[in-house]
């Protein structure tokens, strides 16, 4: 199969699940454009602010694309082709989008309130402190994991075998820049949408104008400055952006990186329709390669792009609260997973256009770096200069990396605050405790502070299990979801296979995993990080096993007479 039918296929079966699939998940749930959103109803300037769609589209999109879904395909290619474009779309259709969206829904309906308090509202007070623990935990794990990576990304030396400084990373440096002068111009922006009334198009030439001058200074001023201070420096940032209103720096940033990651998807279609890529890939390669089972892995390991848990707390933790309309939340969820559907189904185009060893032979041995190294060899051959795409490509996944980083921080910082309140708690009349715990300064700086540590000590050691960690809370969100919608009188029964698939997945996942490790246990013992992977993983099973059984149990209820 050539790239360009791919492609086709691809824009054909998304943009056709959108026209029809989601508009009549739409009607059958029911959208009153009429009705007063969250966003209004408690707006408080800091998490509830009104944004215009395109605005919380750019949340969204960059919030929950990222790296993601590069990454994802392209390891899972060793199956082959056909099993991973199957999967990216059939998933992203039925599984992500539908997820996403019903996150999005029953938030909205719901007080912009996050998965966590539909779970306890239409579950249990007991499900939704384990899923909002769990979430907390999740959190701290993957600003860890990012931070680390967005410090790697900055850290502008070589060092040679005696750690000293060897040379300057020209790259490093220029994302470095472009990425600082992102959150500067972020500000900018944000005050300009929230205090001008410019029409949304002269705002859209506005962000692209910010955008193209931030490029062009970060290629030609690099800055150089080592991982340990890079470190310190994003900690910082998060730190700030975790408090700070979302008009002032979140929306403006996303949406600012939106048009980054647009330019990327544009830049990548064109290349592909100008080269033409062969498939290089067999189409199958085997249900176990290099002793890994398609079933579960291959749905493990692609979860942005087809299905991922993350984005129901990004869709029910901070866009359904700047949410405009209820009509708007059909392109911000749905249209949002459909176009990291796209990027994935390109990401499989890019992968498969090398042959067997190839990539590693030109010096691309990182994910995003095939996926630049492929788009940027597409655009040569229109004249385009193979290093500044190379370079502009790797800027906008690295750019990514910091923009959901913060993204998550907050999501961790809100799942701390609700974790110790309850729907019947009285907001006015709180003990002191109660006050520290709920204060979003100590829920910030405790989340961030015990990362900080993790990113120190090494999130590395049970960064292995953040695969199935997330692809659980799908199964959580779905479960919610569904329970929701049946408590509500509406249809959920598209939430039923992909919930009892993803059951599926996960519990199998994680129970290989448990197999694993235990028989490692009993044979030669276990070091300190394969000994906490076993025990995450025991928590994870138990955790998703009681939150599901008590989910099921609900949908299983008769309805009262």
């Amino acid at each position: 199969m050539s790239g360009i039918l791919m492609l086709v296929i691809a824009i054909v079966v998304l943009g056709g699940a959108y026209l029809i699939y989601g508009r009549y998940l739409a009607r059958k749930w029911g959208i009153d454009e009429n009705a007063k959103t969250p966003a209004y109803e408690l707006e408080d300037g800091v998490d509830y602010v009104p944004a215009d769609t395109n605005v919380v589209f750019g949340h969204q999109f960059a919030s929950i694309a990222g790296a993601g879904p590069i990454n994802g395909p392209i390891q899972a290619a060793m199956f082959g082709w056909l099993p991973v474009l199957l999967w990216i779309l059939i998933g992203g259709v039925f599984f992500g989008a539908v997820q996403d969206f019903s996150a999005m829904y029953a938030s909205i309906k719901n007080k912009g309130r996050t998965i966590g308090f539909i779970i306890e509202e239409y579950i249990g007070k007991l499900g939704k402190k384990l899923f909002l623990a769990f979430c907390w935990l999740f959190c701290i794990l993957v600003v860890a994991a990012f931070a680390d990576v967005v410090a790697g990304t900055f850290n502008g030396f070589t060092l040679d075998e005696a750690g000293n400084v060897a040379g300057k990373i020209e790259a490093n440096g220029a994302v470095a820049m472009t990425s600082l002068l992102f959150i500067v111009e972020a500000v900018g922006l944000g005050f300009l949408l929230k205090y001008t009334k410019l029409n949304k198009w002269v705002n859209t030439g506005i962000a692209i104008l910010m955008l193209v001058a931030a490029v062009a200074i970060g290629l030609n001023l690099p800055i150089f400055f080592g991982r340990s201070t890079w470190h310190i420096f994003v900690f910082i940032y998060v730190m700030i952006a975790c408090v700070t209103p979302v008009w002032a720096l979140l929306q403006p940033r996303d949406y600012l990186n939106s048009y980054l990651l647009i330019f990327m998807i544009v830049a990548a279609v064109v290349g592909i329709f100008v080269a033409n890529p062969a498939c290089n890939l067999e189409a199958f390669t085997g249900f176990k390669v290099n002793g890994q089972y398609l079933f579960p892995i291959l749905f493990v390991t692609i979860a942005c792009g087809a299905v991922s848990g993350f984005h129901s707390l990004v869709s029910s933790g901070t866009a359904s609260k700047q949410i405009k309309n209820e009509k708007n939340m059909l392109p911000v969820s749905f249209g949002a997973m459909l176009m990291e559907s796209m990027l994935a189904v390109i990401a499989l185009i890019a992968v498969a256009s090398f042959a067997s060893g190839e990539a590693a032979a030109n010096g691309l041995l990182t994910q995003p770096q095939i996926f630049a190294g492929a788009i940027a060899g597409f655009l040569s051959k229109v004249g385009f200069s193979y290093k500044l795409i190379f370079t502009l490509i790797n800027l906008a996944v690295s750019a990514f990396a910091l923009t959901s980083l913060d993204s998550v921080a907050r999501i961790g910082r809100l799942s701390f605050q609700e974790f110790f309140l309850d729907e019947d708690t009285d907001m006015d009349n709180l003990n002191p405790v109660l006050k520290v715990l709920t204060n979003k300064y100590f829920a910030t700086i405790i989340t961030l502070v015990l990362a900080y540590l993790l990113a120190k000590v090494g999130y590395a050691e049970i960064w292995p299990l953040f695969g199935s960690a997330n692809q659980l809370l799908s199964v959580l969100a779905l479960v919610a979801c569904a329970v929701f919608l049946k408590k509500t009188n509406r249809q959920g029964f598209m939430l039923w296979i992909p919930m009892g698939f993803m059951m599926a997945v996960t519990f199998t996942a994680l129970g290989m995993t448990i197999y694993n490790l235990t028989k490692t246990l009993f044979s030669t013992g276990l070091t300190i990080g394969s000994g906490l992977q076993l025990i995450f993983a025991v928590l994870l099973l138990l955790l998703g096993v009681i939150v599901a059984i008590q989910g099921i149990c609900k949908l299983a209820q008769k309805k009262a007479a």
